[in-house]
C-alpha cells in the first residue's frame, strides 16, 4: 500500500531533518515562532460551509498538478474566498517542505493547517515554529496510544487537530478521543478510487457538536450540493482548486451554493 511507503520515506526525511536540527533545539524554536496563530477550529465552526483550500503540487494518484495560476496570485485568490489553507510539506511524494509552507504563511491570512504524515513529536514542534495553527492526525498510520499523546500535545501547542478517518474503524477510534475536528478522506487508500458515499455513510456516526470535514474528490457543483445535503460542515479540496484557472471564483461559487 502506498501509505506504507509514504511512511517509511517519512522516517528517512525525519531523519535527515533531526541531524539539521535537533529535536531540543527544534522545541527551543517552536517557543520562538515569529508568526501570530489563528484560529483554525473557529474557521470551520462558524455558520455556513467552510472551504479549507489545499496547496500541493502532485500526489501519488494525481501525478504533478496542471498549476495555472502562480503562487502569489493563489495567496491573493485563497486569501479572499477560502476560510482556512491546507499546504503539503511532504517532500518525496507531495513536492512539498516545511519552506513551502513558511513561504505561504508570509502572505496567508487565514488559518493554516499542515497536512503531513505525522509520526514523530518532532513534526509537532517544527509545525508550530513555521506558523501552522493546526495538524493532521491520519488514522490509518497511528496506534490508539500515538493518537492520543500527538493529541494532547498538539493542544498543548495550540495547534488545533484534523483526524482523518477512511473507514467505520478507524473514526470509531477517533471518536474514543472525543475530537472537535473530525475528517473523512473519500479516496480508497489501497486503489485510489474515491467514493463521496465514504461521507455520506460515516457523517452518521459523527455527532453534531463536532466539526465534520469531507476530504478528497470534491470536483463539481453536484459535489458540493450533495455533501451540504449530509451537513458536512467543511471541504478539503486540493486537486479542483489547484487546476483551476480562478480559484477565487470557484471557491465563492461552492460556498455559496
Amino acid at each position: 500500500m502506498i501509505l506504507d511507503k509514504i511512511v517509511e520515506d517519512k522516517k528517512i526525511r525525519l531523519k535527515e531533518h533531526k541531524d539539521r536540527i535537533g529535536i531540543n533545539e527544534m522545541i527551543r524554536n517552536s517557543g520562538m515562532s515569529p508568526y501570530r496563530q489563528h484560529g483554525f477550529y473557529e474557521a470551520l465552526k462558524a455558520p455556513g460551509i467552510s472551504i479549507i483550500g489545499e496547496y500541493k503540487q502532485s500526489s501519488p494518484s494525481r501525478g504533478n498538478m496542471e498549476i495555472k495560476v502562480p503562487l502569489e496570485k493563489r495567496i491573493e485568490d485563497y486569501n479572499s474566498s477560502v476560510d482556512a489553507v491546507s499546504c503539503l510539506t511532504e517532500e518525496d511524494h507531495f513536492s512539498g517542505s516545511a519552506e513551502i509552507f513558511r513561504g505561504m504563511r508570509e502572505g496567508i491570512t487565514l488559518p493554516m493547517l499542515r497536512k503531513d504524515f505525522m509520526i514523530d513529536e518532532y513534526q509537532f514542534y517544527e509545525a508550530r515554529y513555521i506558523g501552522a495553527d493546526a495538524v493532521l492526525l491520519i488514522a490509518a498510520i497511528l496506534d490508539d496510544v500515538m493518537m492520543k499523546d500527538f493529541y494532547q500535545l498538539a493542544r498543548e501547542l495550540s495547534l488545533d487537530v484534523l483526524f482523518e478517518s477512511h473507514d467505520e474503524y478507524e473514526l470509531d477510534r477517533v471518536l474514543n478521543l472525543d475530537p472537535r475536528i473530525v475528517g473523512v478522506n473519500n479516496r480508497d487508500l489501497n486503489d485510489f478510487t474515491i467514493s463521496l458515499d465514504t461521507t455520506e455513510r460515516l457523517r452518521q456516526m459523527v455527532p453534531g457538536d463536532k466539526v465534520f470535514v469531507s476530504e478528497s474528490g470534491i470536483m463539481t457543483d453536484d459535489d458540493v450540493l450533495r455533501l451540504k445535503e449530509n451537513e458536512v460542515d467543511a471541504f478539503l479540496i486540493g486537486q479542483a482548486l489547484m487546476e483551476s484557472s480562478d480559484p477565487r471564483e470557484t471557491a465563492k461559487r461552492w460556498k455559496a451554493l
